[in-house]
């Protein structure tokens, strides 16, 4: 497999001509590991700042989308002097095969790491067909 290494930071989801935001947040398309194994695909989504609370995942015909939202924590009485990592929202989706058991897909999120088990369906296993003689 060849390495694929993506340098850190963030990148800002950019907005097509055809759609518009309703909020005035930035939204960030989140960085993701891809692993498989025999039997599963895992997906992990670097997401600081959101939880189980903030986390969204759907999925609809062959899309599966997922969405966090980060509030900017600022403590009382104090002022923001100086911002280098910006706040915002993360969206990202991703387009399954026919492979992925959309009724098992699992997602947990640790440490603003969004993990998600895609298990494979099995169909595009190999099997032996029992061959009967015909009477």
């Amino acid at each position: 497999m060849k390495d694929m290494t993506v340098e850190p930071g963030k990148r800002e989801v950019p907005t097509s001509d055809n759609s518009e935001r309703t909020q005035q947040r930035r939204t960030y398309s989140p960085a993701v590991d891809i692993l498989e194994r025999k039997d599963e695909i895992t997906v992990m989504a670097d997401m600081p700042g959101v939880d189980e609370q903030t986390v969204s995942v759907s999925l609809e015909k062959n899309m599966l989308l997922i969405r966090g939202s980060v509030r900017a924590e600022i403590p009382k009485d104090h002022t923001l002097t100086l911002s280098e990592y910006g706040v915002g929202d993360y969206e990202r989706s991703f387009t399954l095969s026919n492979d992925i058991d959309r009724d098992k897909i699992q997602a947990s999120v640790k440490n603003g790491v969004l993990k998600l088990i895609l298990p494979k369906s099995g169909l595009d296993k190999p099997r032996t067909i029992q061959v009967q003689a015909a009477a």
